[in-house]
C-alpha cells in the first residue's frame, strides 16, 4: 500500500530582503538597488512527511528551522517551490506568533480557534478546559502584553493541545515555562501524538525530547537539507557535528 503524505514540500525557497544601513536623508532622495540585500533562509529544499509521522527538525541557530515552520503554517509565502498540506488543519505552536497583544488571554483563545477554522460553538465547549489547563487563573482576562514568556507559552500550548488539529507544528515551546508545567505539557504532547492520524513536526534543541518523541529527523544546515532519516541514525550524526 502506498504511503499517504500529510505534507509535501518541493524546491522550497524563502528569502528575506534586508535593507543595508543608510542615512535617512539619502533614503529620501536616492534609494539605490544595492542597498537591498537578499538573504536566502531556505535554499530549495524538498521533503515529504508521512501522515501520522512525528518529525523532529534540527540544525544550528540561523539554519532556517523556524522559517520553514512558519512557511508550513502559511505565515510566510514561498519565493519559489510549493507546499502541499493536503487540506489538513494546521496549528503552529511558537512563542511570539499568533496572539494579539492588546487582547486578553480569553479573547485570544477565541481568535486563535477561529483562525484555526473552528466554530465559536466548538470553542465555547472547549474554553473552560483550555483555561484550566493553562493555569493562568485571573490573568486569562488580562491583556497578553502583560504576560511573561512562561505565561504566554502556557496559553499557546493549552490552545494547541485542547483544540486538536490534524498537523501540529511545534517550535521550541516544550522547553519554556516552569518545571511543573513542562512536565504536564510533555505528558500531554505524548498523549496527543499517540493518535495515529496526527502528524507532528517538532523544532527543538533538546536531543532528549527529539529522541523520546520523534520517529524521524530532518537536519537542516544553512538552509539546506544535510540529512534525513530515522531518529536513531540522524540524531547521533547531528550531535557529533555540533560537538
Amino acid at each position: 500500500m502506498a504511503e499517504e503524505y500529510a505534507i509535501e514540500v518541493k524546491n522550497l525557497k524563502i528569502q528575506y530582503r534586508c535593507m543595508n544601513k543608510i542615512s535617512i536623508r539619502k533614503s529620501l532622495f536616492k534609494l539605490k538597488k544595492n542597498n537591498v540585500e537578499i538573504y536566502e533562509a531556505v535554499k530549495g529544499i524538498t521533503f515529504n512527511v508521512i501522515k501520522g509521522q512525528i518529525l523532529g527538525v534540527v540544525g544550528k541557530n540561523g539554519s532556517g528551522k523556524s522559517t520553514l515552520l512558519r512557511a508550513l503554517a502559511g505565515i510566510f509565502s514561498p519565493d519559489e517551490g510549493t507546499i502541499d498540506m493536503h487540506d489538513h488543519t494546521v496549528s503552529l505552536l511558537s512563542i511570539g506568533v499568533g496572539f494579539q497583544k492588546k487582547l486578553t488571554g480569553r479573547e485570544n483563545i477565541y481568535l486563535s480557534g477561529l483562525l484555526l477554522g473552528f466554530s465559536e460553538e466548538f470553542i465555547n465547549s472547549k474554553i473552560d478546559e483550555i483555561i484550566k489547563f493553562s493555569e493562568l487563573g485571573k490573568f486569562i482576562d488580562k491583556p497578553v502584553k502583560t504576560y511573561s514568556s512562561g505565561m504566554y507559552s502556557k496559553l499557546a500550548f493549552s490552545i494547541t493541545a485542547i483544540l486538536e488539529t490534524d498537523i501540529m507544528l511545534i517550535d521550541e515551546v516544550l522547553s519554556v515555562g516552569d518545571a511543573k508545567f513542562k512536565k504536564k505539557s510533555y505528558k500531554k504532547m505524548k498523549q496527543l501524538i499517540q493518535k495515529e492520524d496526527r502528524t507532528v513536526i517538532i523544532v527543538s534543541h533538546s536531543t532528549e525530547t527529539l529522541k523520546n518523541l520523534c520517529d524521524s529527523i530532518l537536519w537542516i544546515h544553512d538552509g539546506e537539507i544535510r540529512m534525513q532519516g530515522p531518529t536513531e541514525e540522524v540524531l547521533p550524526e547531528y550531535c557529533k557535528f555540533m560537538e
